[in-house]
């Protein structure tokens, strides 16, 4: 199993000086290997049709090239899983004032309530902070979700990683 995850906004809460109004993440998940590749090759080759470089990134394309994007992957095998927070409506000090406790707080649970989806996954999130934060994060999600859902976490830049581009589409 592959999941590949990526965000959209902000942890910030200086609503009023440009933080984001609303966060969300997104995570994209494989059952097989073969459709992950699969695709891989369809986001690949429409890339290259549109010479899309470096990557595809939902806030930063145009409606044809989303258009053009989802209707190469709309026949692909996969599932999405995503939460969307509305940043004032969180009164909790704890996440309002310490933007990882708030990135982990989502991206754990968009993991832990997964409906029984995710069984040894491998994840793929990408790949910002430091290297203090990737690990505390690796730590936490291994430390919150039930035991075999996850297999292995690692980071990678979305700019290099086609299935994180499509998280964020």
């Amino acid at each position: 199993m592959l999941v590949f995850i990526d965000e959209s906004g902000d942890a910030g809460f200086k609503l009023a000086k440009g933080s984001t109004p609303l966060f969300a993440a997104a995570m994209v998940i494989f059952s097989e290997s073969g459709h992950a590749q699969s695709a891989q090759e369809r986001i690949e080759a429409l890339a290259a049709e549109l010479s899309v470089k470096p990557e595809f990134k939902f806030s930063k394309c145009s409606d044809d090239v989303r258009d053009k994007f989802f209707a190469a992957v709309r026949d692909c095998q996969f599932r999405v899983r995503a939460i969307v927070v509305e940043k004032e409506l969180i009164y909790s000090p704890r996440l309002r004032e310490n933007k990882e406790n708030f990135y982990r707080f989502f991206v754990k649970n968009m993991l832990k309530f997964d409906n029984g989806l995710l069984t040894r996954a491998n994840i793929v999130i990408d790949g910002s902070g430091e290297r203090r934060f990737r690990r505390d994060l690796k730590a936490h999600l291994r430390h919150h979700t039930a035991p075999g859902v996850i297999r292995d976490v690692r980071f990678k830049d979305s700019r290099g990683d086609r299935l994180v581009q499509l998280a964020d589409m």
